[in-house]
């Protein structure tokens, strides 16, 4: 009995170190990120206009990568469009000074450790509000009073 043929998936090859070229779907599943984040990047002006081909489909390089995994790990430490179009400028400048991007850096500490504290100070009310709810069948509910004012 004769073996059925395998079923061949048509892929590309992987990008070499050469840079070459990727599709946008690539792009982005390598940087982690969805392709309607690659183009909202590109269209804040972090990431520079790509090449396209004659039908208009992006060509993402090896530099266009590095710049979506830096912007992919900006975010992932919470830092605004603002700052990290601030850092993508400032690492892309080698004249840099790395007291600007300390500044930055330690501004965004600063931000997160207000709003971790008001993030604690809602996390005890909640707990203290709770607390105080029975939680059986009667409808009077000290949460909801706190939340009406």
């Amino acid at each position: 009995m004769k073996a059925a043929p395998a079923r061949t998936r048509r892929t590309q090859a992987a990008p070499q170190a050469t840079g070459l070229p990727l599709a946008i779907g690539e792009a982005a599943r390598s940087a982690g990120i969805s392709p309607r984040m690659v183009r909202h990047y590109e269209s804040l002006g972090l990431l520079p206009p790509v090449a396209r081909t004659d039908s208009g489909y992006r060509q993402y390089t090896e530099a266009d990568l590095h710049t979506l995994h830096f912007i992919r790990r900006s975010r992932d430490l919470g830092f605004s469009m603002e700052e990290i179009a601030e850092l993508l400028a400032l690492w892309q400048d080698k004249q840099r000074a790395s007291s600007q991007v300390k500044q930055i850096a330690q501004q965004h500490i600063a931000s997160l450790s207000e709003r971790i504290a008001a993030m604690q100070a809602m996390q005890r009310t909640l707990q203290a509000l709770v607390q105080c709810c029975h939680g059986d069948g009667r409808p009077d509910c000290p949460i909801l009073d706190d939340l009406a004012g």
